[in-house]
């Protein structure tokens, strides 16, 4: 029987996904420094409203409340042994917004990053963090969820290990890393670097591969690109960052308005991603802009680092942390908005 996910991957050219979990949830009340997974059991409506923003600004998936699920992120709130029933209860979450929208939504189960350094710079074998994320990834089957979805993962390692826990939970997955260091992610995997890693899998690939979260929406292009000159065999995720952060107020804000993350969404098409969503500071405002903007303009031809510098701002860096591909740096997007 084919997954869900690959069903819509068959069938739409491109797949709107969901914007920020984190920005949401705070803008409901959660507290810096709470586990956010707590509310799948403690306030579940807000959770089904969480879910209901993006289904409602007209995402085909979105992902469930479940990123720092994992046993050594909640052994933090003394509830490593709650992994199971927090994953669980975001995912049968995620499965009733998604089953009473009247069309196919997928339900995404998130499982971020264990927060621990893998051997040898760090203490966290590859053993364990496929014990920890097939704990995870079981929860998250028994709830109802249609894929796992990995995210911002910086280490290869860690990468292998959440699919390899995939593959032990018998369900599909996507697996995006987080190109935050020039270009690179933190622990130096470079575009090409991915693509090669998923191509050689010893476990059963992803469904979809990509980058999330990063420095900002034009940086995470600079890579999306470097995906497609790779010429990948698995359809591409880009899910940026609405603009950059700014701390105003005694709050984080980012400076991405709801048109520059319509005009980022056909950008990250025509660089060549199938499915684009967003990232930390994306609300279901963003988007409804960004869907109205897919569905009403057509498919152009694959921008250049100028142009994407030229309508998102400037690059953090230099490079994409390969030598190569140079642009504009972000000190560009100042001069042009003052």
């Amino acid at each position: 029987m084919t997954d869900a996910l690959t069903k819509m991957l068959a069938e739409k050219p491109y797949i709107l996904a969901d914007g920020a979990t984190g920005t949401n949830l705070f803008n409901m009340g959660l507290a810096s420094g709470d586990a956010p997974e707590f509310w799948n059991v403690d306030h579940q409506d807000k959770i089904r409203a969480l879910y209901q923003g993006p289904v409602d600004a007209g995402s085909d998936l979105f992902l469930t409340n479940t990123f720092g699920g994992n046993a050594s992120r909640l052994k933090l709130h003394n509830a490593q042994h709650r992994v199971r029933e927090f994953n669980k209860a975001g995912a049968e979450l995620g499965r009733e917004i998604a089953d009473k929208s009247g069309r196919t939504v997928i339900v995404a189960g998130s499982i971020g990053p264990t927060g621990d350094i893998m051997e040898p710079m760090g203490t966290l074998t590859y053993a364990s963090a496929v014990e920890m994320f097939h704990e995870q990834a079981e929860g998250l089957k028994e709830g109802g969820a249609d894929v796992v979805w990995v995210e911002t993962i910086s280490a290869p390692e860690e990468y292998k290990a959440a699919g390899e826990a995939a593959d032990r939970a018998g369900i599909p997955w996507c697996g995006t890393m987080s190109f935050d260091t020039a270009g690179r992610t933190m622990m130096g995997m470079t575009s090409a670097g991915m693509v090669d890693m998923v191509e050689n899998l010893k476990t059963s690939k992803p469904l979809a591969f990509g980058a999330n979260c990063g420095v900002g929406a034009s940086d995470l292009l600079r890579t999306v690109l470097g995906f497609a000159a790779a010429g990948p065999q698995v359809p591409v995720i880009a899910k940026g960052n609405a603009g950059i952060p700014k701390f105003q107020s005694g709050h984080i804000h980012y400076d991405g308005t709801p048109e520059l993350m319509a005009r980022y969404a056909l950008l990250a098409r025509d660089c060549g991603a199938q499915i684009i969503g967003g990232c930390c500071g994306t609300t279901p405002e963003h988007l409804r802009h960004m869907r109205e903007a897919l569905d009403t303009q057509g498919s152009g031809p694959r921008p250049t680092l100028d142009q994407i510098a030229e309508i998102l701002g400037g690059f953090s860096s230099p490079s994409d942390g390969t030598g190569e591909n140079t642009g504009p740096t972000r000190e560009r997007r100042g001069r042009r908005r003052n």
